[in-house]
């Protein structure tokens, strides 16, 4: 294998464009939000961006956390009785006392109407209200939020419960690659029984693309939306915090993105992109694949790079699938991602034959 995949090697795409020179871009849109971010899901790449970390009341997008939280710790079919302290102040799904739903009902009307009944409801039904929140913020610790903190699982203000844009945005395009959450966050109605349950998100119907979101409001925290949008493999997640035209402005972020961005997959799952070779071994290198695709936003005249690091063997055997390497994806000196490089197939260790001395196993088995 040729020098090109050893070690620390750097390779550069083609040009994403059909000219060197960068092109002008429409100036960002006027969003009259507090704080702002419009953010390629699948990298994380942000794209536009106000005060993106300030932490902020965040009304009821706390409740895409609850439902992926719910998600996880518990099954569709469970059912759940309401009692009396479920039955919080705000928006509801207007629960009744007593009265008996499933999990899956109760986890529409936490989306669709915003239900703080139904928040309470699932919080309790789901390991108990203390526990579940500190799922809450360990789940959120997971996913890189780092300034956010979560007491309760409606997001009625109260002490200690916070957000910021870029943390929501990260929440959201986690939230979308879970089936059961995007099947929640994109219904436009559900019947439940004897209830009818609307989604609050309009945009729904209005944004070509959109398919999922989260509205919220407080006193404290004013308007607050989440949503999410794809069209042509690009997935983008708009994010306003404290924004009395939100509709408006993320209508704006999504023609904006869509119209300066598009998708890019500089790495296919399964692509070999390197070599490694094998000490002791029946092979003398093992090809290295990617371990999973990677796709990312790019403008016109944008160019990335790939740089490869590898060790500079491995010592036999090797199992397929074994990790041995990386890849970093950058964008100039920025770091959009990296991906995991993985021995394609197996290489065993080659036999040691009954004339092979004492110091040549050693030799072998130490790799000297």
């Amino acid at each position: 294998m040729p020098r090109f995949f050893r070690r620390m090697a750097a390779l550069v795409l083609a040009m994403l464009c059909l000219t060197a020179s960068m092109v002008c871009r429409a100036a960002a849109p006027n969003i009259s939000a507090s704080s702002y971010v419009l953010m390629d899901a699948d990298s994380g790449r942000v794209l536009l961006a106000r005060d993106e970390t300030v932490e902020k009341p965040i009304a009821s997008t706390t409740k895409i956390m609850t439902a992926l939280v719910a998600l996880r710790h518990s099954r569709p079919t469970d059912e759940v009785t309401v009692r009396r302290e479920h039955l919080k102040e705000g928006s509801s799904m207007y629960l009744i006392e007593g009265e008996t739903l499933t999990m899956e009902a109760l986890l529409y009307g936490l989306m669709l109407p915003s239900g703080n009944d139904a928040a309470e409801c699932i919080a309790d039904a789901c390991g108990g209200t203390e526990q579940f929140i500190a799922w809450m913020n360990e789940t959120a610790a997971e996913l890189g939020m780092t300034h956010s903190a979560f007491a309760n699982p409606s997001g009625l203000d109260a002490p200690g419960h916070y957000s910021c844009a870029l943390d929501m945005a990260r929440l959201m395009a986690h939230a979308m690659t879970v089936p059961d959450f995007a099947q929640l966050a994109s219904a436009k109605s559900v019947t439940a029984g004897n209830r009818v349950m609307a989604n609050h998100n309009k945009l729904l119907g209005t944004v070509e693309g959109c398919i999922g979101g989260k509205t919220g409001y407080t006193g404290s925290a004013g308007r607050t939306l989440v949503t999410c949008a794809e069209r042509d493999g690009l997935r983008l997640v708009a994010v306003t915090l404290h924004d009395g035209s939100d509709w408006a402005d993320h209508t704006a972020l999504y023609e904006y993105g869509f119209e300066h961005y598009h998708s890019r997959i500089p790495i296919r799952r399964g692509e070999v992109l390197a070599e490694c070779a094998v000490r002791g071994g029946e092979s003398v290198s093992v090809p290295l694949a990617a371990e999973q695709a990677f796709s990312c936003a790019v403008a016109e005249g944008e160019e990335l790079t790939i740089h490869i690091e590898t060790p500079e063997t491995a010592r036999a055997p090797v199992t397929a699938g074994q990790r041995l390497g990386e890849v970093t994806i950058l964008l100039g000196d920025t770091e959009l991602g990296r991906v995991g490089l993985t021995a394609r197939h197996g290489v065993s260790a080659a036999p040691l034959s009954e004339k092979t001395t004492f110091l040549d196993k050693l030799r072998a088995l130490f790799g000297t």
